[in-house]
């Protein structure tokens, strides 16, 4: 029998999901060559990033097995509770919690920097150890693929061939090219942080209404012992109500929209916006070439589970690669097998944030029946809970 030379995979794109991808492939294929492409050089501060990332538990179990789970630079969300504004109904709220679970946490916040810093470092380690079999090439944007015979040419400047490539680098929905499946919500995220005083320790709260979800996330406290929150206030595009207001004007506005469980923001940071769309492949895998995360998909962050669904393709990847017979057999297993959570988790994400552009008589108070039912249905809230924590099963 002629040995097989070992699998040589290119992993474009250096944020969570690359560096999740490239991590764990280091760790289970032991024998493969892997090289980490990224436009960012390396020289480029990364921890100083403040964008917030809300991870799912199953996402921070699988990071904390790579051994590139920040703890102390993550809060805990012990708790969600979800709301209606203007309540139609006295008790329309979901509240879900990790205790009525059995579980230590839902998810966890950070910061963006914060979790990217230490897998690179991780990776870079990693890279230093293993004898040349990991390569990084920072500072080096992917030019194009082309597909070969049995694998696929990478240009970088210089032309290589791997015999599987995975497009990590995802970028946001106004900067993307579009691909397959476009929508575009005609809604804008304003996102930044809140200074919170009196709400619950470690509870996610978001809340539904007539121009968008907004959404309070616990971040770890701030130097100076203030709570803090992220937060994401999605608004009608159309017809913008933050755009154009000062920030005094903002954090009045804020205080109107969250249940007086959340608190009372007493200050917010300078707020940045961003437009919210769908923008997904039909199909995760063309060729020898494997789009996963925001690549394969940009969600409206009404759910919160892109980044948590781009790491499931990229741990069901790496699985797929250890234990089928050949790189094809594995894409095609990889292809079927992450179907149901992919199409489950786009289409609940785009129903969500399409039904925020109607405007049918009765529509808000069915929303409230239908939270208020789901609050007292526990066994299908704990089903939204395990979906929210492990994706679609």
């Amino acid at each position: 029998m002629v040995p097989r030379n070992p699998l040589r995979i290119a992993v474009v794109g250096a944020g969570p999901v690359g560096l999740a991808l490239a991590l764990d492939a280091a760790r289970r294929l032991p024998e493969a060559g892997i090289t980490l492409f990224d436009a960012r050089p390396l020289a480029r501060d990364v921890g100083a990033d403040p964008r917030a990332l809300a991870l799912a538990l199953g996402s921070v179990r699988w990071l904390k097995q790579l051994g590139a789970w920040p703890q102390d630079d993550a809060a805990p969300i012990a708790a969600v509770h979800v709301s209606q504004a203007p309540p139609s109904l006295a008790d329309a709220a979901v509240r879900i919690s990790a205790a009525d679970e059995g579980v230590s946490m839902l998810g966890a916040v950070l910061r963006y920097g914060r979790l990217v810093a230490p897998m690179q470092q991780a990776w870079l380690a990693a890279a230093a150890a293993s004898g040349g079999r990991l390569a990084s090439c920072f500072g080096t944007p992917v030019q194009g693929l082309a597909p070969l015979a049995g694998g696929v040419e990478v240009d970088a400047g210089v032309v290589e061939r791997f015999d599987l490539a995975v497009v990590a680098e995802g970028g946001v929905f106004g900067e993307q090219a579009r691909k397959a499946l476009v929508h575009d919500y005609a809604q804008t995220a304003w996102v930044g942080e809140a200074t919170v005083e009196g709400g619950a320790a470690g509870t996610a709260y978001e809340r539904f209404t007539r121009q968008g979800p907004a959404a309070l996330l616990p971040l770890p406290r701030a130097g100076d012992g203030a709570p803090r929150a992220s937060l994401v206030w999605c608004v009608d595009a159309r017809d913008d109500p933050v755009r154009d207001l000062a920030e005094p004007q903002r954090l009045a506005l804020l205080n109107t929209i969250f249940p007086p469980e959340a608190g009372r923001i007493t200050a917010i940071t300078p707020l940045k916006a961003f437009p919210l769309g769908l923008n997904a492949e039909r199909t995760l895998v063309r060729q020898r070439t494997v789009r996963i995360g925001n690549a394969a998909q940009t969600l409206h962050p009404v759910a919160g589970q892109g980044l948590n669904l781009g790491l499931r393709d990229a741990y069901e990847l790496v699985d797929a690669l250890r234990t089928a017979a050949g790189v094809d057999a594995a894409l095609a297993r990889v292809e079927w097998a992450r179907a149901p959570d992919r199409w489950g988790t786009i289409a609940t994400t785009d129903f969500l944030a399409r039904s925020f552009t109607w405007r049918l008589p009765g529509l808000e108070l069915a929303r409230g029946v239908a939270l208020a039912a789901l609050q007292r249905a526990a066994p299908l809230k704990s089903m939204l809970a395990r979906q929210m924590m492990f994706g679609w099963r």
